[in-house]
């Protein structure tokens, strides 16, 4: 019988680690990462799409510290609360007033932020209109791994060890270009991907239907990046046929794109909004759903005794972990981090365009908004698959000295957002390094 290691890591294959053992990461500053024996890394994901701000930032591990001493952790059931926790939610509801929203519920990540998404508006329709408990998701996405997140995700390796799933949810096509199911490659944009959450909830009867759960862009899935009035075009739809709208800001929101929402990006409003991730920029872990004020008073007129949502998560609103998301919005907003996103958007998107460019029989497509980029690779007949291409890639870039995540065929890019030009541009030229390595 082999024999396991101690640490069994998310999604690692245990095999692969039991062959050669981890990479270890001793410290950090910064955009750079050090292994145990020194070796240098531009973290070029940023970690999992979520150290926005950079690591080893003092101002965040003082407030932490500061506030460990005074009050490690008390619950918040029942009535209790604690000074972060009770300032946290006033700064967030200020930040994404102009998104709609009004009250926040927290929890520890974005799944746990997600499930409480699906269970608000479950419980917000049992007392509106019973009738309505489907949820539609896309293809390709990520929402988390509890049950209700993974039900409405629509990544199928990540389903199907743990189905059968919840059966009242379904999926619609992701605004895909490289993969569109509704016309041919090269073809212009119909919009036929958003129409199609129409046809969805007209086949299943708008009477039926809860909410809509989409990420502004699609992470894990491969950075989808949707045409720009795609989300507008959803948003009509679930306005038509009172559909709740739920924006999955866990990794677009933040300053991931420059805005503080992808929604906002995308001038739309929804109805829920989730977030984690960026939220303390991976210094402590923390969720937050936020909904507009029509659900919450839904709530409040109910005729019961006792708590109106009966859902919680122990460390939810953790004065720790309220204390770095404070400090960490603070040096978004000090060191105008959102206006430095800004700027270094067409930098990175023409950078990508040229090893697009200059590697034609590689690259299907170079593309990025904010500091979210993709480079998706092609396959060769009777040759390494696109997958694979993307492993060897990737592998060749942190033997380079630069860390990049493969979502499948795609390279995917989402450094910190306090990147200096020159360190991303350089990460694009370590890519295109090892693209060319590919080349016939």
């Amino acid at each position: 019988m082999a024999e396991v290691p101690a640490l069994w890591g998310p999604f690692t294959s245990l095999h692969d680690v039991m062959a050669q053992g981890p990479l270890v990461i001793e410290r950090a500053e910064g955009v750079r990462v050090y292994d145990g024996s020194g070796r240098e890394f531009i973290d070029a994901h940023g970690g999992l799409w979520l150290v926005n701000v950079g690591y080893g930032r003092e101002e965040i591990v003082e407030a932490m510290f500061q506030q460990a001493r005074a009050l490690t952790w008390f619950p918040s059931f029942g009535g209790f609360a604690n000074p972060p926790a009770l300032k946290l939610a006033e700064k967030l509801r200020d930040l994404f007033d102009e998104d709609g929203m009004a009250t926040v519920f927290f929890s520890g990540s974005g799944s746990e932020a997600n499930e409480t998404a699906l269970k608000l508006v479950r419980q917000y329709w049992r007392i509106r209109k019973p009738s309505k408990f489907k949820l539609i998701g896309r293809r390709q996405a990520y929402h988390g791994v509890t049950l209700g997140a993974l039900s409405v995700a629509g990544i199928p390796g990540n389903r199907e060890p743990f189905e059968p799933l919840l059966t009242q949810a379904r999926h619609i096509p992701a605004p895909d270009h490289m993969h569109c199911p509704f016309h041919a490659d090269g073809a212009p944009c119909t919009a036929a991907c958003a129409d199609e959450l129409e046809r969805t909830i007209l086949f299943e009867g708008p009477d039926t239907v809860a909410a809509f759960i989409m990420e502004p862009v699609q992470g894990a899935g491969g950075v989808i990046i949707p045409p720009p009035d795609y989300m507008a075009r959803v948003r009509a739809i679930c306005d038509r046929y009172d559909v709740l709208l739920i924006s999955d800001e866990v990794i677009c929101g933040f300053g991931r794109l420059g805005t503080w929402s992808g929604a906002r990006f995308y001038g739309v409003q929804p109805d829920l909004m989730t977030f984690a991730k960026g939220l303390t920029s991976g210094y402590f872990p923390l969720g937050a759903t936020m909904v507009r004020a029509e659900m919450a008073e839904a709530f409040l007129e109910q005729p019961v005794s006792g708590p109106e949502f009966r859902h919680g998560n122990t460390y939810s609103g953790h004065p720790v972990g309220a204390a770095a998301a404070l400090a960490n919005i603070a040096i978004l907003e000090n060191e105008h981090v959102l206006e430095h996103v800004r700027r270094l958007d067409d930098p990175l998107h023409e950078a990508l365009k040229v090893v697009g460019d200059r590697h034609p029989h590689v690259v299907a497509d170079a593309d990025s908004v904010g500091l979210l980029g993709r480079v998706e690779l092609c396959g060769t007949p009777g040759g390494p698959s696109a997958v694979a291409r993307a492993s060897e890639v990737a592998s060749a870039m942190r033997a380079d000295g630069v860390i990049a995540r493969p979502a499948g065929a795609v390279i995917t890019l989402s450094p910190p957002l306090i990147i200096s030009e020159a360190d991303l541009l350089h990460v694009v030229e370590v890519m295109d390094r090892a693209i060319g390595t590919l080349e016939p």
